[in-house]
């Protein structure tokens, strides 16, 4: 039967299928894993999340250091929202906590972010899962597993730009960096499987906290807020909760500690990222060159075939997709930068409807084509992967060349990190004026000096010309050099003796002070 509301019965149980009349007998209970299944695979998805952080060796991107510096500043109070990053509570929440631990909050934050990353394939496959089996009459287990397997592999395959352009980055990349935009696309994906399987609340919820990250999201939970307002009064305080959480996070913040409750939007404005063609036709071709096409003729067989059928719920879920386009062109027709990371959720679900397509033309293509035979999908399914091959292979290659690239970062970062502890520490380098450094690495600096990225000076060539004394750290080829500039009277014998070199040795490859 064809699926014609994306509400599903309430006898169905939290896996989609029709909950038992009475208790089993506790000698017919299923064993301890069947029973905590997704508490295992949680389990193991942190397992290979810290696996491939001590396998990358990686570090996180700019944005990070200054959401990890924020946790520091929370609990220290002094927040200070007027540098960069842009604010986001969905980022700032976690590293508040985090930040009780000290300089362990670093790796707390990288393995949360990988951990809660690598679950959106999971979600992912969930959903072409039960979509796939909602139409499976004769109950076989393989194809819903097949589009579980292709869901899952496509979102992992979204890319920023196109492969063949340099600068473009694959999905890991975000991934490995610690960078949030991965981490909402779980999010999203675990709301919709929330509800698919009647978790109502936990749908809402991560719909909000999802929120705090995206505000493309706000649009969806005024529709879902709507509809709960209309269909369960017993859940009527939520929506209310959720818009006060929203509100005070996004704009409360801001405005008890910089008296500027749009700072987020204010510092997105006048990107260098912005489109500067035709910005609905430059967003739509960003969100083009997020995925591989055939994904992409993938997902439109699959809203095709709903189509045919009037599954309203796999057409709500390519209708989702538009709409997040369309919002979307709406932020860059306002003047936000409407950058390929900001539609990773559209593609992320996008991935899932190519999975539920190839899990639909699994079960048998004449259910959906009468004219063809019923194993007609099966070549389809067949085609569609080994089309994808080349593609996962360019990933693969594109990942492995950034990984070489990030070690050498890391590299940099711990050496920066240990310079500024021998030089005496963070009072040491402010005593004489603060740090400057090229932009790329000043939340990096921001952090180990616990200082807001605003109050590290990142336009050496502006910097230089004025009076006022700072100690210039130069990256150099193999480390680094910091270089005290105009130090003042009172300080100046114990600045000038900061002049030195941070680099690796035969004895120490790790790096050592060398005074000049």
């Amino acid at each position: 039967m064809s699926d014609t509301t994306l509400q599903t019965p309430d006898a169905l149980g939290p896996e989609g299928r029709q909950a038992a009349q009475s208790t089993p007998p506790h000698s017919a209970r299923p064993p301890f894993w069947r029973r905590h299944v997704w508490w295992l695979v949680a389990l193991a998805v942190v397992v290979i999340a810290e696996i491939m952080l001590r396998w990358a060796n990686t570090r996180p991107g700019y944005d990070p250091y200054g959401w990890l510096i924020w946790g520091y500043q929370t609990i220290h109070g002094s927040l200070n929202l007027g540098g960069a990053p842009s604010w986001k509570p969905f980022s700032y929440i976690p590293n508040v906590v985090f930040a009780l631990t000290g300089h362990y909050a670093l790796h707390l934050w990288m393995l949360t972010s990988v951990s809660v990353s690598l679950a959106g394939a999971v979600f992912g496959g969930r959903i072409a899962y039960r979509l796939t089996a909602r139409e499976d009459a004769d109950g076989a287990w393989w194809p819903p597993v097949v589009a579980a397997i292709v869901a899952g592999a496509c979102v992992l395959g979204i890319q920023d730009g196109s492969l063949s352009l340099p600068g473009s980055m694959s999905y890991f990349h975000y991934v490995l960096s610690a960078q949030s935009d991965s981490m909402i696309v779980t999010f999203c994906l675990a709301a919709i499987d929330m509800f698919l399987i009647r978790r109502l609340a936990w749908a809402w919820w991560l719909g909000v906290y999802a929120g705090l990250g995206r505000p493309e999201l706000w649009p969806f939970l005024a529709i879902y807020g709507l509809w709960i307002l209309w269909r369960k009064p017993d859940m009527r305080w939520m929506v209310i909760a959720g818009a006060v959480v929203t509100l005070f996070f996004w704009f409360g913040i801001p405005t008890i500690t910089n008296g500027r409750p749009d700072i987020a939007g204010q510092l997105a404005l006048k990107s260098p990222r912005e489109c500067t063609s035709n910005k609905v036709v430059c967003t739509l071709q960003r969100y083009r060159d997020l995925l591989y096409l055939p994904i992409e003729l993938a997902a439109l067989v699959a809203a095709g075939l709903a189509l045919l059928r009037r599954n309203r719920t796999v057409l709500t879920l390519a209708g989702m997709v538009v709409l997040w386009v369309l919002t979307e062109v709406g932020f860059v027709l306002h003047g936000f930068p409407g950058v390929q990371r900001y539609l990773f959720e559209a593609a992320g679900l996008t991935a899932v409807l190519a999975g539920i397509a190839v899990g639909w033309l699994l079960i048998d293509a004449r259910h959906w084509v009468p004219a063809v035979p019923r194993w007609a999908g099966i070549p389809f399914a067949v085609a569609f992967i080994i089309l994808c091959l080349p593609h996962a292979r360019a990933l693969a290659d594109r990942e492995h060349k950034d990984i070489v690239e990030q070690r050498n970062r890391t590299e940099r970062i711990l050496q920066l990190g240990s310079f500024i502890n021998a030089l005496g520490g963070s009072s040491r380098v402010e005593s004489c004026g603060g740090a400057l450094l090229n932009v790329e690495y000043v939340s990096v600096a921001g952090w180990y000096l616990h200082k807001n990225t605003g109050q590290v000076a990142y336009q050496p060539l502006k910097v230089l010309k004025r009076s006022n004394p700072v100690i210039y750290f130069v990256l150099l080829p193999n480390g680094w050099m910091a270089q005290p500039l105009r130090p003042q009277r009172a300080h100046a014998s114990g600045c000038a003796s900061l002049k030195s070199l941070y680099v690796p040795t035969a004895r120490h490859p790790g790096g050592v002070l060398i005074p000049k």
